[in-house]
């Protein structure tokens, strides 16, 4: 979401009357000194009500409100072309390979040979490139809800391209949860959650609930299959928002759940993913790590190693005693949702 700001007055980007991301023209209010040294735009996303995170935005490269969410894509001065879905930074150029790695190789390298993987979400492509780095994968289904998303970003975010194109790449546009995953008749080996974080009213928050992991996503793994999701801020100011919550979530589906983290400059946070399975999620070595990544991968990683593994999944002892108190579980009924507003909640209003 993101709306123009100049000389005192706002113009709204994306057909709404409430925003929670910003672009700003010309600076703070009360900053006129300044202003002759800075850029001229700025994107401003409010992260709590009284927490906002700003940096400098050189061009809006494209900005819309689709059946499901408002979107934005603009060229940022320190990270690259940022992609924002619900005023909420979604993914950045210059470190969306911290998140994307973290999210897909952790599951496929703990798998002992997965063949076919099913994204829910996804629709930048970065999940499946990297999930097409693996030798072993011969089918990836990738399923978002929102055309518009996919269409631009294959259109501006040239480092996926490739991926688009693959003939092992099954791309549908439809409601990733009841609709595709319910008609599946193939099974999966990993099953990926890249999906936008749950905020109130918008498309996502139904498909962080007990309901669907258990009814849905698992019946639909192939045995020692191994299901990986997103789960929103994991600092230890934030982890309490969702991280805890879907943790203890999935503790009541899969016998084996391990949930890490990193560092993504981007989101101005540490970040949070989770593992589940019904089969033991075995802690690996840095060689052995290391040894799968050179075997099973084509390209190099900038982020993911064996070491950088081994730390990612040591989390510090605010989280761990979070995540081991945590009682509370998804559902519709009890929803937890990051701070923000989804565009079906504005445009019914």
């Amino acid at each position: 979401m993101g709306d123009v700001h100049t000389n005192g007055k706002t113009e709204h980007c994306n057909g709404s009357s409430k925003t929670n991301g910003t672009v700003m023209k010309n600076g703070f209010a009360g900053d006129a000194a300044l202003r002759s040294s800075r850029p001229s735009l700025w994107f401003e996303e409010e992260i709590e009500e009284d927490l906002r995170w700003v940096f400098s935005v050189s061009k809006i490269l494209h900005t819309g409100l689709s059946k499901f969410q408002n979107i934005a894509l603009v060229d940022s001065g320190p990270f690259g072309k940022v992609l924002i879905l619900d005023g909420k930074l979604q993914s950045a150029e210059a470190d969306e390979f911290v998140y994307h790695e973290a999210l897909v190789h952790p599951a496929l390298i703990h798998h002992s040979n997965p063949k076919n993987v099913f994204i829910m979400g996804g629709g930048e492509g970065s999940t499946a490139r990297e999930t097409l780095r693996h030798k072993s994968v011969q089918n990836v289904v990738m399923c978002d809800i929102d055309k518009e998303v996919v269409d631009f970003c294959r259109a501006y975010l040239t480092s996926n391209r490739e991926a688009f194109r693959s003939n092992r790449l099954d791309l549908i546009i439809n409601d990733a949860s009841r609709a595709e995953l319910e008609k599946q008749k193939d099974t999966f080996d990993v099953i990926i959650g890249d999906l936008a974080d749950p905020v109130e009213g918008g498309p996502c928050y139904q498909l962080y609930t007990q309901s669907f992991y258990e009814k849905i996503v698992k019946q639909r793994l192939n045995s020692g299959g191994i299901f990986v999701t997103q789960a929103g801020p994991a600092g230890i100011l934030s982890h309490g928002e969702i991280y805890t919550s879907i943790y203890n979530t999935l503790r009541q589906v899969f016998k084996f759940v391990v949930p890490y983290a990193a560092h993504v400059p981007s989101f101005s946070d540490t970040w949070g993913w989770i593992m589940a399975s019904d089969q033991p999620l075995c802690k690996l070595s840095v060689e052995e790590t290391d040894s799968r990544l050179k075997q099973r991968l084509t390209g190099d990683l900038r982020f993911l190693d064996g070491e950088t593994m081994t730390a990612i999944f040591g989390l510090n002892k605010t989280v761990r005693r979070t995540l081991a108190g945590e009682t509370h579980v998804y559902t519709e009924e009890t929803a937890r949702y990051i701070h923000g507003h989804g565009s079906a909640q504005t445009l019914s209003r």
